[in-house]
């Protein structure tokens, strides 16, 4: 598109703009502005936006924008990159998933501009910034005291969804259906296609899921011939899991893992074992199905029925686990420097 035009900013073709668009102000009169940064390339091309901390205490996607858009690689791009590196906002001050009302910013879309609060940041957002695009990533982590493996998670029925979803690099598609509410329901009725990119805990960095990340939006970008860059992708394509599960604790105790994140495990292998206070195992924590660990519970304590491990089903996870051990040498090496 020739113009652009974002909280009352009209943005030209060949421009690199940052913009504070404001929410809401605190009951302090303090004015909460959400901060995004646009490139504009000279050469016509789609418009894609990269949004993170949605949920206010997922943090790697802050890092993946800073090191994106610092990228000398996105300097001369076609078409216009739309980076939201904090959606929400009061999240991030306080250093919580949620809105200050208590809500889930990514259950409320496509929300309203006199609703409640997060409702109206939710429709702000969807309106300004995602119905502008063509296409867009959302970049999560798992919740807090649980990692997830770099993963995509997408409506891979859709071919270009599906495309897109590939080019990103990583070992692990999970066909994912739309949740009520979230901005990926709510981008898709829209018509614009969307990936959400899941990978590492809640407040805490993660190198491996933050250099997948930059990779990923890198290689998105290259697919949509937005750069010029080669495909940073695994020889192989990745492997898509229709159907994943929790394993859930069978008894309360202290956590000894024995499997940890993109271990293969078959059904009937000891995930953990649960001790008491003394050290006495109480019990096991079994697979039930045989697949790729994605997800994981960190703390070692647990409730009785709390989920522990989160596994997907493949028909040749001894395969994906391989891949996930590539794109681990490949990414961190010597498991120094940054990306």
């Amino acid at each position: 598109m020739d113009t652009l035009t974002i909280a009352g900013q009209t943005l030209k073709p060949g421009t690199v703009t940052e913009i504070e668009m404001p929410v809401a102000r605190l009951y302090t009169d303090t004015e909460i502005n959400i901060p995004i940064h646009v490139i504009r390339g000279k050469k016509p091309g789609p418009t894609l936006f990269v949004s993170a901390a949605i949920h206010g205490d997922e943090l790697n996607g802050i890092e993946i924008i800073r090191r994106l858009i610092n990228r000398k690689s996105i300097k001369s791009l076609s078409g216009t990159l739309i980076t939201v590196p904090i959606v929400n906002v009061y999240g991030v001050l306080s250093q919580e998933r949620y809105m200050p009302d208590r809500r889930d910013l990514n259950r409320c879309f496509p929300g309203s501009p006199k609703g409640s609060l997060a409702g109206r940041v939710a429709n702000l957002f969807l309106t300004e910034i995602v119905k502008q695009c063509d296409c867009g990533i959302d970049l999560h982590t798992g919740a807090i005291h649980r990692s997830n493996l770099p993963q995509v998670r997408a409506d891979l029925s859709d071919p270009e969804t599906l495309a897109m979803a590939e080019a990103f690099g990583v070992p692990v598609l999970l066909n994912a259906n739309l949740r009520d509410g979230s901005l990926r329901q709510s981008a898709c009725e829209s018509g614009i296609k969307i990936l959400l990119y899941e990978a590492g805990e809640a407040l805490r960095f993660d190198e491996l899921s933050i250099r997948a990340g930059v990779n990923g939006v890198l290689n998105i970008m290259s697919h949509l011939g937005m750069i010029k860059r080669k495909l940073s992708t695994p020889k192989s394509p990745p492997f898509v899991a229709d159907n994943s599960a929790w394993i859930r604790a069978p008894s309360s105790g202290f956590v000894m893992d024995k499997k940890k994140l993109g271990d293969h495990v078959s059904k009937g292998d000891v995930l953990a074992d649960v001790s008491d206070v003394f050290g006495k195992n109480v019990d096991q924590v079994l697979a039930n199905r045989t697949g790729v660990i994605i997800g994981k519970q960190n703390i070692p304590l647990v409730q009785e029925g709390e989920a522990m491990y989160h596994v997907a089903f493949f028909n040749d996870p001894d395969e994906v686990a391989e891949h996930i051990e590539l794109m681990h040498d490949n990414l961190l090496p010597h498991s120094g420097g940054f990306l």
